[in-house]
């Protein structure tokens, strides 16, 4: 820091707060930490009695806070966001589509454990609206020591934040069961999923009925591969009872099995597989009855193009209970997180 007089201090960065009182009506900073002075604010300084201020002298080899906000934002900063100006040395991401929210988390962690600098995000694969803020940076001291904003960008890889944009897709439907087949019950799975899948944009183009035989289920999806769809729903006959058969109709399909079961309640009986790009979900009763359940979770990750693994759907088991909660705020609650 050095003294300067306030007269000669337009362009200069403020280095402590200063504080305004006004009798009965206001206490509190009239200007804070880091602040550019401007012109016009010294008739203001001096009347507050300030005719000399603390102001930053810069040294070679530190930078002020909002030289460094800077350099983090640019190192890490993915596609799909926008970014808040600078206010007391923190930049805040904001999306600027509607999407997927990406956070390379063991990246992240590098960057929290150098000190510091901290880097703030909402949880990884929430999704998104367009104008959410998900993240923020900024670094603890007024002047940081450029040696560590270089280690950061050396250690860590660029890109860690980011929005993935979900895509609009076409939709297959397939609802098993001799009880909607032979029309002993109304079907009350394809409404709840069709209204779920167009939420996120997407147009149901195939829906089909099939009874608990395997040969008709897998008639049935060969019609959906052949057709438009970019994503098949098999909904009922999921359970481990003798007489359910889509898992098996599914599995014989060929293509690529991922998952059958999932550590996520209400989802446990959940299967992926993939016939090659286009995914497959296997869809257990309780995406019926339930409000948020392992096909939320899945599903705008499928949608962002993703190509969903074991792993993930293992990592699932760390958040993977839902609460029910009687007024529901997903996705900005700690299931799935």
């Amino acid at each position: 820091m050095k003294t300067v007089k306030t007269i000669d201090a337009a362009g200069m960065i403020l280095c402590h707060d200063i504080t305004k009182i006004v009798p009965g009506e206001f206490k509190g900073v009239a200007f804070k930490k880091g602040h550019i002075i401007q012109s016009e604010d010294i008739p203001e300084l001096l009347k507050l009695g300030k005719d000399n201020l603390y102001v930053w002298e810069h040294q070679e080899g530190t930078l002020h806070e909002n030289d460094a906000a800077i350099r983090i934002k640019e190192h890490i900063a993915g596609e799909g966001l926008d970014f808040s100006p600078i206010k007391e040395g923190k930049i805040d991401f904001i999306a600027n589509i509607d999407g997927l929210l990406k956070v390379d988390v063991a990246e992240l962690l590098k960057i929290n454990s150098l000190g510091e600098i901290i880097v703030s995000t909402l949880h990884n694969n929430t999704p998104i609206k367009k104008g959410t803020k998900v993240a923020g940076t900024r670094v603890i001291p007024l002047v940081i020591n450029e040696d560590k904003i270089i280690e950061m960008e050396n250690i860590s890889k660029e890109n860690i934040i980011k929005i993935l944009p979900i895509k609009s897709k076409k939709i297959a439907i397939i609802t098993t069961g001799n009880e909607v087949f032979y029309g002993r019950i109304q079907d009350k799975f394809g409404p709840i999923l069709t209204k779920k899948v167009e939420e996120y944009g997407c147009e149901v183009v195939y829906h089909a009925f099939s009874s608990d035989e395997k040969e008709m289920i897998k008639e049935k999806i060969q019609e959906a591969l052949d057709s438009e769809a970019e994503l098949i729903l098999c909904t009922g006959g999921m359970s481990v009872d003798p007489d359910d058969r889509t898992p098996l109709a599914i599995r014989e399909m060929g293509g690529e099995l991922i998952t059958y079961g999932s550590p996520v309640l209400p989802g446990a009986m959940l299967l992926l597989a993939y016939h090659g790009d286009r995914a497959i979900l296997g869809l257990p009763g309780c995406v019926m009855h339930s409000k948020r359940t392992a096909f939320d979770l899945v599903l705008p990750r499928i949608l962002a193009d993703e190509k969903i693994t074991f792993e993930d759907i293992a990592s699932y088991g760390h958040g993977g209970l839902c609460l029910d909660c009687p007024i529901c705020t997903f996705p900005h609650c700690s299931f799935g997180k």
